[in-house]
């Protein structure tokens, strides 16, 4: 079993900065490909942004290109997503996600994750 915790979240005036963190623990010898994920009140869950198992390959919705950055530290365990210039509509639930299938893919579905935190709150008033 993998445990992922992710913290970080808050509330946060429009252009400001956030860092979510996600920890992982449990099968952590296995490098997993890690995602971070969205869901807004009402919406489906969305893709926000992945990273392969060794951080070489990254990838970014649309809405978040420019703003946004993935990272991991594979000696901690962690994945973190830096956040800038953040709007109103990035409030939403954020999730945190590890797929052991492909490890060398950073993947944008979100059906090819296999493990998913708990979820933290981001809220972005104007």
């Amino acid at each position: 079993q993998v445990q992922l915790v992710e913290s970080g979240g808050g509330l946060v005036q429009a252009g400001g900065s956030l860092r979510l963190s996600c920890a992982a623990s449990g099968r952590t010898f296995s490098r997993p490909a890690m995602g971070w994920f969205r869901q807004a009140p009402g919406k489906e869950r969305e893709f926000v942004a992945a990273i392969n198992w060794n951080g070489g390959t990254t990838n970014y919705a649309d809405s978040v290109k420019g703003r946004f950055t993935i990272s991991r530290d594979n000696a901690k365990n962690t994945v973190s997503l830096q956040m800038n210039s953040l709007k109103p509509e990035d409030t939403a639930v954020y999730y945190c996600a590890a797929n052991f299938r492909d490890g060398f893919r950073a993947t944008m579905a979100k059906g090819e994750y296999d493990y998913w935190g708990q979820g933290t709150q981001v809220t972005v008033s104007s």
